[in-house]
C-alpha cells in the first residue's frame, strides 16, 4: 500500500520570517483541517507553493527543513511565475471564467505558457517523490493539467482531482482557447470531484463536446480506462465550531463586541473581497431595506467583514472604492450620533472572534453570486449553539443545494433580498430553532471528515472497477499467448465486425470503405486454406458486397438475416415481416424533423436511426427520447430496441450475430476460434462461442467477452500479426 500525497497550489501553512526567525502557523481553512487526518499520517505529505517568491538558496533550505517536519514539501516559484500563472491565467482567465465574469477574462498566451510550466513544475517535484502504487489527490482550478501529467508518468498511480471553484457551462467552456488542454489534463484523474451536481454536468457536457469521450452514469470512457465523476459537496469541521461558540474566549468577545454595539439586532456578512460575491448588491438591499422599514433604524445593524484580496489588481481595486463608497452612503444617509448602520471591517479575524460574530447575529446574510461551496454559512448554522438565528443564502452558492432550510434568494434580486431580511427579521423563533435544527443534523452527518472519507473510499472503488477492466485488456503476452495457438490449430474460425472493429466511425456511414490496408490484411487471412473468414455485421448486404466481395470472405449482413457463401448468392437466413415499418418509420421520420444532421437508414429486417452528425448534448438527448418512444412501441409487436454507437436500431429480437454464429458453427469443430466486435450487438456472438474460444470487446467497457482491446488500429495489428504466420 503506497503513501498519500495531498497537492494544492497554497501549502496550508503560512510562514513569516521575523529577525531571522521563521515561524510556521498552520491554516485553520476547511480543507487543510479535513485533509489533515490524511497528510499527517505515515509518509504521506502535501506539496505545494509556499506563499512567497524566495531566491535565496540557503533560506530556501531553511524553508524546506521547516516544512518537512510538518509533513509539507515545497514548490518555489520565480516572482514572473507568481504573476503569470498565479495572478496571471489563474486568477485573470479561469476565475472569471468559471464565476461567468466572462468579461473579465484575459485571453493571454503569454499566461497559458506559464500556467503550463508551472504545472510541469509541480508535477516534477511529486516525481520526486511519488512512487508508482502511491494515491495522489490534486486540488482545484491552478493544477488542471496535473493530472494528465501524472498520468503519462505514473500510468498505474491512483490519481484524484477535486474542483473547489464552479465549473462553467459548456458555452463559457468553449470561449477559452486552451478549454480542450484542461478538460484533457482534469481526465488524467480516476475520480474528479465537484460540489454540486450542475458542476459535474457542465464538466461531462464539455468532455463529451469539445473531448468527444462519451459519459454514462458518472463515467467516462477513455482510451484503456474509466473515469468516474461526481458530486461531493464538502463539510466543515461541526464540533470545532460548535465548541469555539461555547469557549470562554468567543463569551469574552461577545460580551466586549455588545457593549460597542448597543442592542441592536445583528445581521452579519462575511466574505472575501471579490467580484463573486455581490457585496455591493447586498449593501444595497440593506439600503432598500433601510428605507422601506424605517422602525428598524436605530434597532438593526450590518456587521461586515471583507477580508482583503488582490487589492492592487485594477477591478479588485476599483471594486473596494466601490464598497467603500457604497458604505459611506448608506452610513451618512442613515446613520445617527447613537447608531451606525454598517460596521465595515476590512480584515480577517481569528476564530474566536469570528465565533463572536456567528454566535451573536441574528441574521447571516451570505448572498455570493457565484460560489463553489462557500463554508461561511456552514460555520454560521454550526455556531448556533441555542439554535435561534436566520440564514438568508445566494442559490448560487454551492451549498444552497444542502442548506434548502435557510431563506434562499436570487441575489440579482433587490426586492427578493429585502423581503428575505424583512421575512428573517420577523421569524418565530420556534421557526428559526425548527429550520436550523434540520440544517446543523446534516452538517454534524457530513461533516468534512466525511467529505474526505466518501472521496477516498470511491477512488478505491474506481481503482478496482478499473483493475476488473484491465485484467481483460489484452497485452503482449496475452498476444503472444493467442498468436501461439494461432500458429499450432490445424483449423481456425475468425467472426470479425466491420464498423468499429476493422474500421473506424464516419460522419457519413458510407464513406467508412476499406482502404487498401485492410483489404490487403483480409486477403493474406483469406489465403491460408486453414482459415474461415466470417464477416459479421449490421450492414446492408449491397454495401458489404460492393466493399469486400473481391475478397471472397463468408458475410453475414443485418445482424444475421442474410448470409453469403465465397461465389455464391446471398441467402435470405431468416423469415421476414414488414408490416411493423411503416408506423416506426413515421416515428422516426418525427425524430428527423426535429434533430438536424440525424438520418434514417432502411435495411431490409431493420430501422437505424443515426445520429453521429447531430449537435452534441442534443443527439444523446433526442436518442433517449426515441428509445423510449420505441421501446413501448417494440412491446406489443415483438420488436427489440439496440443502442449503437451513435445508432438506434431496431429489429425482431430473434435476428441477431448470435443466432447467425451458432449456424455458421454447428457442423465443426475448430482448433482455433476468435471473434472481435465493437458494440451490444456483438455480445451475441460472444456469448455462443465455444468455450475455449477467444473473444475481444474493442473499447474498454463490460462484455461478455474474454478480452478487451483499445481500438480498431489495435484489431488490425493482431490480424496483422496472426496474417505473418500464414
Amino acid at each position: 500500500m503506497g503513501k498519500t500525497i495531498i497537492v494544492s497550489n497554497r501549502l496550508p501553512v503560512k510562514i513569516e520570517m521575523n529577525e531571522g526567525q521563521t515561524t510556521f502557523t498552520p491554516s485553520a481553512g476547511g480543507l487543510a483541517t479535513g485533509l489533515g487526518s490524511i497528510y499527517k499520517e505515515g509518509q504521506n505529505i502535501w506539496i505545494g507553493w509556499p506563499g512567497m517568491y524566495l531566491d535565496d538558496p540557503e533560506m530556501r533550505a531553511e524553508i524546506m527543513m521547516g516544512l518537512n517536519e510538518e509533513k509539507m514539501a515545497p514548490v518555489f516559484l520565480t516572482q514572473e511565475e507568481i504573476e503569470d500563472y498565479y495572478e496571471g491565467f489563474s486568477n485573470e482567465t479561469l476565475w472569471p471564467a468559471f464565476h461567468y465574469f466572462t468579461q473579465y477574462i484575459t485571453y493571454n498566451n503569454k499566461f497559458w505558457e506559464a500556467y503550463k510550466k508551472v504545472n510541469e513544475k509541480f508535477c516534477e517535484a511529486i516525481l520526486k517523490r511519488a512512487q508508482p502504487d502511491d494515491t495522489i489527490w490534486v486540488h482545484d482550478y491552478q493544477l488542471l493539467l496535473l493530472p494528465q501529467m501524472l498520468r503519462e508518468k505514473l500510468p498505474n498511480a491512483a490519481i484524484a482531482f477535486f474542483q473547489h471553484i464552479p465549473f462553467p457551462s459548456y458555452e463559457v467552456m468553449r470561449m477559452i482557447p486552451w478549454r480542450k488542454e484542461l478538460l484533457t489534463g482534469m481526465i488524467g484523474a480516476d475520480l474528479i470531484g465537484f460540489h454540486t451536481y450542475d458542476d459535474m454536468r457542465h464538466f461531462l457536457s464539455g468532455v463529451g463536446r469539445i473531448v468527444g469521450l462519451p459519459s454514462e452514469s458518472g463515467y467516462i470512457q477513455a482510451d484503456n480506462r474509466i473515469i468516474n465523476v461526481d458530486s461531493f459537496p464538502m463539510g466543515i469541521d461541526y464540533d470545532k465550531y460548535s465548541e469555539s461558540a461555547k469557549s470562554p474566549a468567543t463569551l469574552d468577545h461577545i460580551e466586549s463586541f455588545k457593549q460597542s454595539l448597543g442592542d441592536q439586532k445583528l445581521v452579519l456578512t462575511i466574505d472575501r473581497l471579490d467580484y463573486s460575491k455581490g457585496i455591493p448588491q447586498r449593501i444595497i438591499a440593506f439600503e432598500e431595506f433601510l428605507e422601506r422599514y424605517p422602525e428598524y433604524h436605530e434597532g438593526a445593524s450590518l456587521i461586515m467583514i471583507v477580508v482583503p484580496s488582490r487589492d492592487n489588481v485594477p477591478e479588485y481595486k476599483k471594486l473596494k472604492e466601490e464598497v467603500d463608497e457604497l458604505v459611506g452612503r448608506v452610513n451618512g444617509h442613515f446613520g445617527t450620533l447613537n447608531w451606525t448602520p454598517i460596521h465595515y471591517f476590512y480584515r480577517s479575524f481569528p476564530l474566536e472572534e469570528l465565533s463572536a460574530f456567528y454566535r451573536m447575529s441574528d441574521i447571516a446574510l451570505i448572498t455570493p453570486l457565484r460560489d463553489g461551496m462557500n463554508l461561511v454559512c456552514k460555520e454560521f448554522v454550526a455556531s448556533k449553539i441555542d439554535q435561534k438565528g436566520v440564514l438568508i443564502l445566494s442559490e448560487m452558492a454551492g451549498a444552497s443545494k444542502e442548506l434548502s432550510d435557510a431563506i434562499l434568494v436570487n441575489p440579482n434580486d433587490s426586492e427578493e433580498m429585502v423581503n428575505a431580511l424583512y421575512r428573517a427579521f420577523t421569524m418565530p423563533e420556534e421557526e428559526q430553532i425548527h429550520h436550523n435544527q434540520i440544517m446543523q443534523r446534516s452538517l454534524k452527518r457530513y461533516d468534512v471528515f466525511q467529505w474526505v472519507k466518501v472521496f477516498m473510499d470511491r477512488l478505491d472503488k474506481v481503482k478496482e472497477k478499473q483493475a476488473d477492466l484491465t485484467s481483460k485488456a489484452i497485452d503482449d503476452r496475452l498476444i503472444e499467448k493467442i498468436k501461439s495457438q494461432y500458429d499450432v490449430a490445424g483449423s481456425r474460425v475468425l467472426f470479425l465486425d466491420y464498423d468499429g472493429t476493422l474500421v473506424g466511425f464516419h460522419n457519413d456511414p458510407q464513406k467508412a470503405a476499406p482502404n487498401a490496408e485492410l483489404i490487403d490484411l483480409l486477403n493474406v487471412l483469406k489465403r491460408d486454406e486453414n482459415n474461415r473468414i466470417i464477416i459479421i455485421s449490421g450492414r446492408d448486404r449491397d454495401t458489404l458486397e460492393s466493399w469486400l466481395g473481391e475478397i471472397e470472405v463468408e458475410m453475414v449482413a443485418e445482424h444475421g438475416v442474410w448470409m453469403k457463401s465465397p461465389g455464391e448468392d446471398w441467402e435470405l437466413a431468416a423469415d421476414f415481416d414488414a408490416s411493423w415499418k411503416d408506423e416506426i418509420r413515421e416515428i422516426m421520420e418525427y425524430y428527423v424533423q426535429r434533430t438536424p444532421g440525424a438520418f434514417i437508414e432502411e435495411k431490409h429486417h431493420s430501422l437505424v436511426w443515426h445520429y453521429r452528425k447531430v449537435e452534441s448534448g442534443l443527439g444523446d438527448l433526442r436518442m433517449r427520447e426515441l428509445f423510449s418512444h420505441l421501446k413501448y412501441m417494440a412491446r406489443g409487436q415483438n420488436l427489440q430496441v439496440l443502442e449503437g454507437n451513435k445508432v438506434l436500431e431496431i429489429k425482431r429480437p430473434d435476428i441477431n450475430k448470435g443466432r447467425a454464429a451458432m449456424r455458421l458453427l454447428r457442423d465443426k469443430k475448430y482448433d482455433f476460434s476468435l471473434a472481435i466486435g465493437d458494440d451490444w450487438t456483438d455480445e451475441d456472438t460472444f456469448k455462443v462461442m465455444p468455450d475455449e474460444a477467444i473473444s475481444i470487446r474493442v473499447g474498454y467497457t463490460y462484455t461478455n467477452a474474454n478480452y478487451n482491446i483499445k481500438s480498431y488500429e489495435e484489431v488490425r495489428e493482431l490480424l496483422k500479426l496472426l496474417g505473418s504466420s500464414s
